[in-house]
């Protein structure tokens, strides 16, 4: 165990099926009347906002709206929905979405509170106090967002990924509802519970991991490879959608207290120049990665392989680290997942500036092997 380390738990945690319909009394809570509301076309187009502003109605007034969030979170669109929302007068921002729209709020209100732009606020603990009132409505069950206290940025002026990380960033309340959830398409929904998958194992290694988080951890991992198969096969699941969304917070709390490693590092490099989407990139990254660093904490991915579902007993630790890295691959191809970086149209060639970039990724320094940026590489031509 760790001579020191600290653990936070953020804001409130709300789960009940339809609860976003009932958000106005949440806003009341928190002392807030004039809400900035952001989201995404596909949230839109899918009709999820509307019941979530429909809960609003008679408590609080919508005093402006920014949802066409791209993809990949931008530091211009951030600058944008913060001069809009200040210029409203918001004094509260709601995330409606997955992870963008969700990192985009939380850009936002960092924006709308103290100004500047998003490279200013760049690294851990820059934040100096409290921002505007934030609520989270994630419709996604991946990057547990909702309950963290990092948002990643695209810096589109040099083409990379900025990580903000303070406990500032925790939204105030989260609202887990998996009946928003329900419509999600089953290649989203298996690339969000991948990348959920991949914060839970990604922190329980980390360098960073700690009694609380590991916790979290595994029991998210548990319920992912329990629930992640029917959530996508069977997409009216409310159960198994319910279960993912939980598992996803789980993650989230984890993660952001024990941070990640060198799957995220390089997920981030790549979906920096080629804006592939994040959970489709660790599902491919992941098992690589997780056989990469098995060599320095193999008792961790023994535990891990437990919680996937593998047995145990009477087998050396080669054999059931082996069979946990083949339970994870299992998993997202049964999903319909891509298992190479070439089935994403990532360039062979372009591999070596992706190695240069992640050795110099955040997310590396807390990767439980050290590593240099040819060994990057090489492990990089494994997934290519």
């Amino acid at each position: 165990m760790q001579e020191f380390f600290e653990f936070g738990l953020g804001g409130r945690v709300l789960y009940k099926a339809g609860l976003a319909r009932e958000l106005g009394q949440v806003v009341a809570d928190l002392g807030a009347q004039r809400v900035f509301v952001v989201a995404d076309k596909g949230i839109v187009g899918a009709g999820l906002l509307q019941p979530v502003l429909d809960g609003l109605a008679g408590h609080a007034e919508v005093v402006g709206t920014l949802d066409d969030v791209p993809p990949n979170s931008s530091s211009s669109v951030v600058m944008a929905g913060a001069e809009a929302a200040r210029a409203a007068g918001a004094d509260l921002i709601l995330a409606v979405g997955g992870g963008s729209p969700i990192d985009t709020a939380k850009g936002i209100r960092l924006l709308a509170t103290f100004g500047g732009a998003v490279p200013d606020y760049e690294g851990y603990n820059v934040i100096a106090s409290r921002l505007m009132p934030m609520i989270a409505v994630p419709t996604t069950a991946g990057t547990g967002s909702e309950v963290t206290s990092i948002a990643v940025i695209l810096d589109e002026a040099e083409n990379r990924k900025i990580s903000l990380v303070s406990r500032y960033l925790y939204p105030d309340v989260a609202i887990l509802d998996p009946e928003l959830s329900l419509s999600l398409p089953p290649r989203l929904t298996a690339a969000t519970g991948m990348d959920a998958l991949s914060h839970a194992i990604e922190t329980y290694v980390s360098t960073e991991n700690n009694p609380f988080s590991d916790s979290l951890a595994l029991a998210a991992i548990d319920l992912i490879a329990t629930h992640l198969r029917d959530a996508v096969q069977q997409g009216n699941n409310i159960e198994a959608r319910g279960q993912m969304m939980i598992a996803s917070c789980m993650a989230g709390i984890a993660c952001s207290n024990s941070l990640f490693g060198v799957v995220h590092a390089i997920a981030h490099s790549i979906g920096a120049l080629y804006h592939v989407h994040h959970g489709t990139l660790n599902a491919i990254i992941l098992p690589y990665g997780m056989q990469f660093n098995s060599v320095v904490a193999p008792e961790r991915y023994v535990r891990i392989a437990r919680a996937m579902g593998v047995n145990v007993g009477g087998r050396s630790d080669e054999e059931v680290i082996a069979d946990g890295v083949s339970a994870v691959r299992t998993l997202a191809v049964e999903c319909g997942m891509p298992t190479r970086l070439r089935e994403v149209e990532v360039p062979e060639g372009a591999l070596p500036e992706l190695a240069a970039l992640s050795s110099v990724e955040p997310a590396i320094f807390n990767n439980p092997r050290v590593s240099t940026e040819e060994e990057l590489l090489e492990l990089l031509r494994t997934m290519w």
